[in-house]
């Protein structure tokens, strides 16, 4: 089987040698091979992956070693402190779900980051620890490893290696670590591996010994090697030290949980996504058919015909998500109903071409019958068809600042994805309301949008990308990009992006945008404005 494969935003790395050598790789952004494909956010996290192929794994395998690594080379993002979304295919089986995403601890409470005045205090669910929900990361790769071929063992061993010997960090790493060293002092009861006395240089050895012996208790005595045990007894210390809310009894009870995926048709092909408590599968379903019926191929790429399109469907999409997307084992969420051909068609009857909308007037839809930072991605393919697509997050960049002392790993600060105040902004600026207010063991609603698109039932596409609230537009455009533009990958996830969230009324573009069509929706769309990165987003 030969693959041609590329990852929105993200990094491929093919290596020939049987083992890791952390010290000198490189990487590239396009690759061909024949028996399957690694992508991820770092090297030496896809080249465990890779490994874990050449040893005869699969896919699973290969993204679970993946996940490991990323969790040492790729601190800002890669975690075990933090939780994630797949999505998989198989050759012979209907696709899979899996959702370990961090919950609420069990002493929080719906107005817990308001203060005096009731306005949201984001100093307390950005940073430190009282913004950290319960961590399902190891969770969830034990709960994929069912569908693997190697022992855990086999697929934690790399990152072990990582942790415990080092590797080289990049230029970037370097500022990104230098960046952040204030703010690791500021939340932290211990000083952490990341903080140095000077300035971190590319090249230099990042060793991280606790996070190694954490590792290897997880090997030990899988996934209660995290959940109870020295490992948990360190998070709860830590909690108490900074004033958090997770305990004992919230590590215990926490459970990965398989869902059935968003599924739908687009054009001649079958998208399968993450469903809730990730928006992004419902969003993607909801912007490509709100645009299927209009021949957006013959508009033309990024035409100020093309792109208003494609911006009043994500504005409505992103209405409907601040009003009804939540938690589903909470809040019924109105699946069935928002993805109804009929109600999206409604949705774009007050479309009018070369008319702007407005946030305004265009509110979440009506259906019948209702009551009322940082991320990363990773793609694997193998030989026998096997697809994954993983996304997994701390959040903000490197999650709440927080290490637990001892422990050596970062945790999240996704309480900030709940909605601390009905219409009050989080992080992405994204709005919500009751679907997504704070509950004890309620997850909160996330962007990720792992993805796998298929054609004639094989895998066509597996594409996912960092980026907060972002990320569905950002998938949703690659896609049309490929299907309707007819683009290679490369094209397809390089050219520029833009983004609508409903609220604020803005609509972002890249640098690289078309300035011709940039210039003649500057007149007439509401809040149309240049940004340098969507990352200011993110």
């Amino acid at each position: 089987m030969h693959f041609r494969f590329l990852a929105l935003l993200l990094i491929i790395s093919l290596f020939s040698q049987a083992q890791i050598d952390a010290f000198h790789y490189s990487i590239t952004k396009e690759g061909k091979g024949k028996n399957g494909a690694v992508v991820s956010a770092h090297a030496l996290a896809s080249e465990a992956g890779l490994l874990m192929l050449k040893k005869g794994g699969n896919a699973f395998d290969a993204a679970i070693a993946t996940q490991w690594a990323l969790a040492v080379v790729y601190p800002g993002a890669g975690n075990i402190g933090g939780g994630g979304f797949m999505v998989a295919t198989f050759k012979n089986k209907k696709p899979v779900a899996l959702d370990y995403r961090e919950m609420a601890p069990a002493a929080a409470f719906r107005d817990m980051y308001l203060d005096e005045n009731g306005n949201p205090d984001s100093e307390k669910s950005l940073y430190g620890h009282l913004s950290c929900g319960v961590p399902g990361t190891v969770a969830g790769l034990f709960a994929s490893h069912q569908f693997a071929k190697l022992p855990m063992k086999v697929l934690i061993q790399p990152a072990i290696e990582l942790a415990e010997k080092g590797f080289a960090i990049t230029a970037a790493e370097a500022r990104s670590l230098n960046y952040t060293k204030n703010s690791f002092e500021k939340y932290n009861t211990e000083v952490p591996v990341f903080v140095k006395k000077t300035p971190w240089k590319k090249g230099e050895t990042l060793v991280q010994k606790q996070l190694a012996n954490t590792l290897k208790r997880i090997r030990d005595r899988g996934e209660k090697g995290f959940y109870e045990g020295e490992t948990a007894e360190m998070i709860v210390a830590e909690m108490q030290r900074g004033k958090g809310l997770i305990t004992l009894t919230d590590l215990k009870n926490y459970k990965a949980k398989f869902r059935q995926p968003v599924i739908f048709d687009y054009r001649d092909y079958t998208v399968v996504g993450m469903p809730m408590p990730s928006s992004g599968g419902l969003l993607l379903h909801q912007m490509l058919k709100m645009i299927e019926p209009y021949q957006i191929a013959d508009m033309g790429f990024q035409t100020p015909a093309s792109v208003q399109l494609m911006v009043e469907a994500e504005r409505r999409a992103y209405a409907d998500r601040a009003k009804y997307m939540g938690d589903a084992d909470f809040y019924k969420v109105p699946v069935a109903e928002l993805s109804d051909e009929a109600y999206l068609k409604n949705r774009m009857k007050d479309y009018e071409p070369g008319k702007a909308g407005n946030s305004k007037q265009v509110v979440e839809g009506v259906v019948p019958g209702y009551e009322s930072e940082e991320t990363t991605h990773l793609s694997v393919i193998d030989k026998d068809g096997n697809a994954v697509s993983v996304t997994t997050t701390l959040n903000n960049n490197y999650g709440s600042k927080t290490v637990v002392a001892g422990a050596g790993f970062l945790l999240n600060d996704e309480m900030d994805d709940f909605s601390a105040k009905p219409g009050a902004p989080n992080l992405f600026g994204a709005v919500g309301g009751k679907a997504n207010a704070i509950e004890p063991g309620k997850r909160m609603l996330s962007s990720m949008a792992p993805t796998i698109v298929l054609k004639n039932k094989n895998p066509f596409l597996v594409v996912g990308t960092p980026g907060g609230t972002t990320i569905p537009t950002s998938v949703f455009q690659t896609i049309v990009n490929i299907i309707d533009f007819k683009m290679n990958t490369s094209d397809a996830v390089n050219k520029p992006k833009f983004h609508h969230q409903w609220l604020p009324d803005e609509v972002f573009i890249e640098k690289e945008f078309l300035t011709p069509t940039a210039e003649s929706l500057k007149k007439w769309v509401t809040g149309f404005r240049n940004v340098a990165k969507l990352d200011e987003l993110k």
